[in-house]
C-alpha cells in the first residue's frame, strides 16, 4: 500500500516535517492502522497546482493520502480538499497529534 501526506505550505516554510515522519515511521497516531508493508511514496504541500499533483499521486499509485495535522489546523480550504481528494484516494485528515484538533475534527473519507 502506498500513502502520501501533504502538508500545509506556509507551516513547511518552518517545519522538518518530523511530525509527520516520525508518526509514519513509528506507526503511531494516524499510522496506527497500517503494518511494515505500508510505503510512504509522497511527501507534497498544499499549494501550487493541485490537479497536477493528485495526477502524479495516481500516477504513483497512491492510495491512501494523509492531509497534515498542520493542514487541518491551519488550511480554511481543509474540507473541500479533503472532499476533492476523496475522488481518487482515501483521506486520512490528519498525521500525528490525537484525532480531534482544537479547531475542527479530522475528516476521514473513503474514496469514492
Amino acid at each position: 500500500m502506498k500513502i502520501g501526506i501533504i502538508v500545509h505550505r506556509e507551516t513547511l516554510d518552518k517545519c522538518s516535517g518530523n511530525g509527520c515522519l516520525n508518526a509514519f515511521g513509528k506507526r503511531e497516531d494516524a499510522f496506527s492502522q497500517y503494518d511494515a508493508q505500508a510505503q510512504l511514496a509522497s511527501f507534497t504541500q498544499d499549494a501550487g497546482d493541485m490537479e497536477k499533483k493528485i495526477e502524479k499521486l495516481k500516477e504513483l499509485g497512491i492510495e491512501i493520502v494523509h492531509l497534515s495535522t498542520c493542514v487541518r489546523g491551519k488550511n480554511v480550504q481543509y474540507e473541500a480538499l479533503a472532499h476533492r481528494l476523496s475522488k481518487d484516494f482515501h483521506v486520512v485528515g490528519y498525521t500525528h497529534g490525537p484525532r480531534q484538533g482544537t479547531t475542527r475534527d479530522s475528516i476521514c473519507l473513503k474514496k469514492r
